[in-house]
């Protein structure tokens, strides 16, 4: 019996829907960005140890972020990624919600953690405002949103990314996985747009996926976040789980926003009054 998992049609999104294969394609076996996050939750000090992990995907860092001891829930909107978490990355419980707009509990956190750019699928500013409002209704006083995302600001002036189509490869139970992603920005809408064609070895059709992400400028968002009563404490490009070096245990963050990767720790105001 074959263990590929099934070829879904244009527009769905190969590794999502088989989260076993999105950790094959991007392992993360030290949970470098998990490290990081609690590295920051440790740093900047929330007032207590309950975390939400919104976009928790395969669940693998909120397992982390529970092994070092935080009672953690993870939340996304894929049910294949929390069935996926549930199985393989016992610890938090994981459960189904919208980062556009979710209600978990009042004051039910004492942090709010966002990785790998799940901040940027919040493509308006209505989606911002609602996940930023859902921020702020979950955590208690003092309580720290810490977030990893590409940075706006990196493809002012700048084509390193967008020049041609880049190709990666890889090889998952036997079968040969190829991908050829071209990146493109809509200056209009201010997204970063992908399309991604994945091709395989096992005679199944071509696959394409479109998806896009939010260009968010460093003064831009702390303009958001302050106008939703958050206090920004740090804002940079890096050391963090996806530079070039990566984050080290350590390591101090830098006073630049000039690099592809933009990292935030902010702590909600007390008293609030919109």
């Amino acid at each position: 019996m074959s263990t590929t998992p099934p070829v879904p049609g244009i527009d769905a999104n190969l590794l999502t829907d088989n989260p076993a294969l999105y950790e094959a394609r991007f392992p993360d076996p030290d949970r470098l960005a998990a490290r990081w996050a609690e590295d920051c939750l440790r740093r900047y000090g929330p007032p207590g140890s309950r975390v939400l992990d919104i976009g928790c995907g395969t669940g693998r860092d909120a397992a982390h972020l529970h092994r070092s001891g935080r009672t953690v829930i993870g939340a996304d909107l894929s049910d294949a990624m929390l069935t996926y978490a549930r199985a393989r990355h016992p610890g938090p419980l994981y459960v189904r919600a919208d980062l556009h707009g979710f209600d978990l509990g009042q004051r039910a956190f004492d942090a709010v953690v966002c990785l790998d750019s799940a901040l940027l699928y919040c493509h308006t500013n209505e989606q911002l405002d609602g996940l930023l409002t859902s921020c702020r209704r979950s955590l208690a006083p003092g309580g720290l949103l810490v977030a990893e995302m590409r940075n706006g600001a990196f493809f002012l002036g700048r084509t390193d990314l967008l020049s041609a189509p880049t190709a990666d490869d890889f090889t998952w139970q036997g079968t040969a996985y190829r991908s050829t992603t071209t990146l493109s920005v809509d200056r209009t809408a201010q997204l970063l747009r992908r399309r991604r064609v994945w091709t395989a070895d096992d005679g199944s059709p071509p696959v394409e996926q479109r998806s896009a992400w939010r260009l968010l400028f460093p003064q831009e968002l702390r303009h958001v976040l302050t106008s939703h009563g958050f206090e920004v404490l740090a804002l940079h490009d890096g050391p963090g789980p996806r530079t070039d070096p990566p984050w080290r245990e350590g390591d101090q963050p830098s006073g630049a926003t000039d690099g592809d990767r933009m990292h935030l720790v902010a702590r909600l105001a007390v008293p609030f009054h919109p």
